[in-house]
């Protein structure tokens, strides 16, 4: 189950390697966002094709990544 927070949803609008884990998303979010992944907000990823989502979080000291393909 996917925590409730306060936190905001960022959408990322570029194209997303899905293949990035943790560190990946994070490092993306802190130089194409200008933001710390860390600050319970939620970041969303897609892919160029539009068929794969990932959601990057931060709970309990941690990183959380969610991932959905073939979206349609």
């Amino acid at each position: 189950m996917l925590p409730l927070s306060n936190g905001r949803i960022w959408l990322y609008t570029g194209n997303t390697d899905m293949r990035k884990q943790f560190d990946g998303l994070a490092a993306l979010v802190q130089r194409k966002l200008g933001m710390q992944a860390h600050c319970g907000d939620w970041f969303v990823f897609i892919n160029k094709r539009r068929t794969q989502l990932k959601v990057l979080y931060y709970y309990q000291g941690g990183y959380c990544s969610v991932s959905y393909t073939h979206l349609t």
